[in-house]
């Protein structure tokens, strides 16, 4: 398309077909600024066809041209409009301008296509010369191919928007380009009304002028300072906002999935911890002693020829002192002491526990000599398997194997794992160049438990009468948490009691109450079965005083503590690494005594449930003897582990056998508790009034003496 670059503004084009007509209309017509140039049809008669054709004009306010004056309107045309010579100047055609817009549509797509109708010569603007293809149409007399003609109309953007609103000023339609309209009133100025020209428009008296400018400058200093305290809190929002996107993308930048390395691991000297501080495995920590001397003095052993060991495997139950034992070794040794959960390995990200487990050994390998402690290592170091849910699930543990005993040495680094599993334990991980010492850290006996008692007691106040080896006496089983938590526990009863010392009394209810939960003194019991309770009780402790190779009485008592409603509690005098079959008959004949006192005493037909945890622990007893400890005379010393691979024959002889032992049991404690039935009533008695009786006082009551009263 054919236009003229006018440049009234930097960038702006006009096609030059509609200035052209703009102009000749104009130019018709100055002066009247609203004057409106109509669509002109154009008639072509070639070989008997008609071509209508339709052009766009636009007025002058459109073009915002209705400001100007008529020279100024001739001095624009004039110098727009092309100069054409008389041999360039095409002649008009019904009066009509010669200018033709070549992208206007015409009646057929073969016009549009070639320039001419077909079958005659048109009058063409834009070629001065025929082309061959009009040549020989004019030449042929017909065309013989149907030339598809246009059959709709359609109509401009402005007579529609006329049409859907009639009764809207023509003014209102007019549309001014940009170009033109910042062109004409780039030399205005918006015009600022004062004060007081607002006052005298609005027609304000002469007595509210000074109001209505006194609220006019409030009103304006009131909005400048909501404007200044918006601006200053949009200024602190974006300030925030911007401290919290860099702090944001400092935490991005350090997460795991980012950066793949934790950051340095830092090493904890243990200079406050030594092999003082453990009590009660003293086999422990006599092997732990060859992994200092190490430490210390590793010329020693490497002058022989010898390899300092790779790593040391602790294993023992919960509380035992396996973190206090390694913590004691770098103590020990004076070397730094690098500490890691088994747990913190196992991430979500792939790749990120690998990457910490070469972090950490690379940290000890540059401060070595050390120790690096690895709790929980059944968490990392269990049994690889194959998993489709974790593939690669083995890759920390691979890592942990290769940095243990791989291709590059790590002299020095001494490893010692913790683990309560070891069975769970990768077998690669606990052979030996990696864990080279295994060392059991198993839960103390009555010697471990008093000297464990006496470090803590030396803690806290207490009376200078207590004996921890009565206390670690009845702690059987107990580890060293647990001791600790039972001494925490009596200093806490004295403080709510208002005792300025722990004494005995607030141990023994310490005790009690970590083994059989806390008393139950709002439990609301009638007479009735205090009772039973007490007869109850009473048979247990007559059981167990009058038969020979049963534990000693520690105490008795009527009073709820957990799911039961008394109990009676033994004192063995030494640990039993082991018991007679002597023994194991009078624990039965104890468990027995109680359900033997209620039967006697209230009726076979007035017996209770209170003696089913009685026979649960008289029946693992009979069975342990029948069929693993071969102390029965007919089924002879076999063991059978497993009753289900047995015969039914063999059952049933198991069976005859456990009962035998379990009737036998019942019936040498009721004849024990009949001939015994003076004292089992005075002790019941006893029981009745004071709900707790120690060792002492069960002894007084059973040789007739009278209690003091308390």
């Amino acid at each position: 398309m054919f236009s003229l670059s006018m440049t009234v503004q930097p960038q702006v084009t006009l096609p030059l077909s509609h200035l052209i007509n703009v102009l000749h209309s104009m130019k018709s017509s100055v002066g009247g600024s609203s004057a409106t140039c109509k669509s002109r049809k154009h008639k072509e008669h070639a070989s008997g066809s008609e071509l209508h054709r339709t052009e766009p004009m636009w007025n002058m306010r459109e073009l915002g041209l209705s400001d100007l004056g008529a020279q100024q309107l001739d001095e624009l045309v004039n110098s727009v409009l092309p100069h054409l010579s008389p041999q360039e100047t095409p002649l008009p055609l019904g009066g009509q301008t010669a200018w033709h817009a070549s992208h206007l549509s015409t009646h057929s797509f073969f016009f549009n296509k070639h320039g001419f109708s077909c079958g005659a010569m048109p009058m063409s603007y834009s070629r001065q010369h025929p082309s061959p293809l009009q040549s020989v149409c004019t030449e042929l007399q017909h065309w013989p191919v149907w030339v598809p003609s246009r059959g709709f109309k359609t109509l401009k953007s402005k007579t529609r928007r006329l049409q859907s609103s009639p009764n809207r000023p023509l003014e209102s339609e007019g549309f001014t380009p940009s170009f033109m309209k910042d062109f004409l009133t780039r030399d205005k100025r918006v015009e600022v009304e004062s004060l007081d020209s607002l006052m005298k428009m609005k027609s304000i008296a002469d007595g509210q002028q000074y109001s209505y400018q006194r609220g006019f400058a409030e009103g304006f200093l009131k909005a400048q300072v909501l404007t200044q305290h918006t601006q200053d809190t949009l200024r602190r929002s974006r300030l925030i906002l911007l401290v919290l996107f860099l702090v944001g993308l400092y935490g991005i930048a350090k997460t795991p999935f980012i950066s793949g390395l934790d950051s340095a691991v830092d090493p904890v000297q243990m200079k406050n911890v030594t092999f003082e501080h453990v009590k009660g495995i003293e086999e422990a920590k006599n092997e732990l002693q060859e992994v200092v001397e190490f430490l210390k003095n590793p010329k020693k052993f490497t002058v022989l020829g010898g390899k300092l060991p790779k790593g040391v495997l602790l294993v023992g139950p919960p509380g035992t002192g396996k973190t206090l034992l390694a913590r004691a070794v770098a103590g020990e040794a004076d070397v730094p002491f690098y500490y890691a959960s088994g747990s913190e390995f196992d991430e979500m990200f792939v790749g990120v526990g690998a990457s910490r487990i070469r972090n950490l050994f690379k940290e000890a390998k540059a401060n070595a000599p050390c120790v690096v402690f690895i709790d929980e290592l059944d968490s990392v170091g269990g049994k690889r398997i194959e998993s489709p849910m974790h593939p690669y699930s083995r890759q920390t543990i691979n890592q942990l194997l290769a940095e243990m005993d791989g291709f590059k040495p790590n002299e020095g680094v001494i490893i010692i794992g913790a683990t309560n599993f070891p069975e769970a334990l990768d077998n690669a991980l606990i052979r030996p160049g990696r864990f080279d010492m295994q060392v059991t850290v198993p839960k103390p006996d009555v010697k471990g438990r008093t000297e464990i008692l006496n470090w803590y007691l030396k803690k806290i106040k207490i009376d200078p009468a207590i004996e921890a080896n009565i206390i670690a006496r009845g702690t059987v089983g107990f580890s060293g948490a647990d001791l600790e938590n039972l001494v925490n526990q009596a200093a806490l009863k004295a403080a709510v009691d208002g005792k300025d010392m722990v004494t005995l009394k607030e141990l023994e209810f310490a005790k009690d109450k970590i083994l059989m939960g806390p008393e139950r003194r709002s439990a609301e019991i009638d007479e009735k079965n205090k009772t039973i309770t007490a007869y109850h009780e009473s048979g247990h402790a007559i059981v167990a005083y009058y038969t020979k190779d049963a534990m000693p009485i520690n105490k008795a008592t009527i009073m709820p503590r957990g799911p039961s409603l008394g109990h009676v509690s033994m004192l063995p005098e030494n640990d039993r690494w082991s018991e007679t079959r002597s023994q194991l008959l009078a624990q039965m004949d104890v468990s027995m005594g109680g359900r033997v006192a209620e039967e006697i005493i209230f009726g076979h037909e007035y017996i209770t449930t209170g003696a089913s945890s009685d026979f649960d622990s008289a029946t693992k007893i009979a069975k342990m003897m029948v069929t693993k400890f071969g102390m029965c005379e007919k089924l002879g010393v076999m063991t059978y582990t497993d009753m289900t691979a047995q015969s039914p024959e063999t059952q049933a002889a198991v069976e005859h056998e456990v009962r035998v032992l379990l009737k036998d049991s019942y019936e040498r404690a009721k004849v024990l508790l009949k001939t015994h039935s003076k004292e089992h009533k005075n002790l019941a008695d006893a029981l009745l009034m004071y709900e707790t009786l120690d060792a002492k006082e069960i002894k007084l009551v059973l040789e007739g003496k009278a209690l003091e009263a308390s």
